[in-house]
């Protein structure tokens, strides 16, 4: 699914130079669930950002299925994301003026595809929302927020879904339900990359990469990570 080598990359901040990855080498299996660990600043949001599309490698490849990422242009890489990657976030990003249903279905309405909203109702079921489809986001809970999320992520039925500190602003309650949610998600075909500072949620995955200072570290409570380190 995913193939990284020899990825870095580096900012400009201000006058500094700063080394976000350093020589990341990994592989990432179609079907797998991937948690990513380490501490603040270590490169867990650049490298989920890489994963995603959202931004290139200073220098290393990174294939996607059979897309090489950093040849793709701005718009190429956009449509990949449309229709391939599913993203959840912290923060939920979901816009208030607009129900349940709707947030889900928008990544189908900018793509100009048919059948929306019924799509965006099978969404909302798969994750026990069906019935709040008609709800804005200030009349549901933090836990119902990020399974409207989820759903958006899954409505387009993409390969890879990407996980931002999917429970970190959820109670310990409804963070056990969205992670139970996610670890159902890997079917044999479709990945799931969650990036965590928690590892009650990190040891859900079926291998867990630690991130150091922009470096993969075997050293770091991995469990059979495949890596090289450069």
């Amino acid at each position: 699914m995913l193939t990284l080598q020899n990825v870095t990359k580096v900012y400009a901040q201000g006058s500094r130079m700063v080394h976000a990855l350093r020589g990341v080498s990994l592989c990432i299996r179609e079907g797998e669930f991937v948690s990513i660990t380490g501490p603040s600043g270590s490169g867990k949001s650049t490298l989920l950002h890489l994963l995603g599309a959202l931004d290139v490698p200073t220098t290393g490849s990174i294939r996607f299925a059979d897309h090489d990422l950093k040849a793709l242009s701005e718009r190429k890489r956009s449509l990949l994301r449309r229709r391939r990657i599913g993203f959840v976030f912290q923060s939920f990003n979901l816009l208030p003026t607009l129900t349940a249903v709707e947030n889900v279905a928008l990544p189908l309405v900018l793509a100009g595809q048919g059948s929306s909203h019924r799509r965006a109702l099978d969404a909302l079921d798969r994750v026990g929302l069906s019935g709040r489809a008609d709800h804005l986001p200030e009349q549901m809970s933090g836990g119902e927020m990020q399974r409207v999320a989820i759903a958006r992520a899954l409505v387009t039925d993409p390969d890879l879904i990407l996980c931002d500190e999917p429970t970190g602003n959820l109670d310990s309650v409804n963070a056990q339900e969205i992670l139970l949610r996610l670890r159902s998600l890997p079917d044999g075909q479709r990945t799931v990359v969650l990036v965590t500072h928690d590892p009650q949620a990190a040891a859900l995955g079926d291998r867990t990469i630690h991130l150091c200072d922009g470096r993969l570290d075997a050293t770091g409570g991995c469990n059979a990570v495949a890596v090289s380190i450069n």
